[in-house]
């Protein structure tokens, strides 16, 4: 099968939600605090959203990041190294990956990400229930709640409510982590 080009799969997701919905493209970047302009080449399937913006959307939307950013997958998905739809942060050297998404019954996405020194990753509050899980896979963190971030090293686990402001920010050159989103 072969799988949309991921702007496509976004402009698709965004709109089939926003009509979901039943709102105008400009309630919707009203509601988002995107730019029209910006919503409107999203929709048509141009430009290069920010996580920032992607994450906006989605939580106005009401529904996980998977559903705007991955089309739902075959049974046995690979994605290689390197290869997975890259999304980039406007705040900080920080990259995530969506790795898989919630099947239809679930509500969990899996992320793989990678920072640099230099920048937070602040995160608004997501669609209420969700529940953040971090699995340091290389480098040195400092991830949480905004109001009780913890430092976190190699093999560490953090668990927190990600429908609060929260960070991401990288201690040490070349950070990876995985991070499991779990919603209600």
């Amino acid at each position: 099968m072969q799988r949309a080009a991921p702007l496509d799969t976004i402009a698709a997701a965004v709109r089939r939600e926003r009509e979901r919905l039943g709102i105008s493209l400009t309630e919707l970047a009203r509601r988002a605090g995107v730019a029209k302009s910006t919503l409107s080449q999203l929709e048509a399937g141009s430009g290069n959203p920010s996580v920032e913006t992607l994450w906006a959307l989605a939580v106005e939307l009401g529904v996980p990041f998977s559903r705007i950013v991955d089309p739902p997958a075959e049974p046995v998905q690979v994605i290689r190294a390197g290869k997975g739809y890259v999304v980039h942060s406007e705040q900080a050297p920080f990259t995530a990956v969506l790795l898989s998404t919630c099947p239809p019954g679930a509500r969990r996405d899996l992320h793989v990400m990678q920072a640099e020194p230099g920048g937070s990753r602040e995160a608004h509050a997501h669609i209420v229930g969700t529940t953040e899980h971090l699995v340091v896979v290389t480098g040195r963190w400092l991830a949480g709640p905004d109001e009780e971030p913890v430092e976190l090293a190699v093999g560490d686990y953090i668990r927190f409510r990600g429908d609060r402001p929260h960070r991401y920010e990288a201690l040490e050159p070349a950070s990876s982590a995985v991070l499991l989103m779990e919603y209600v």
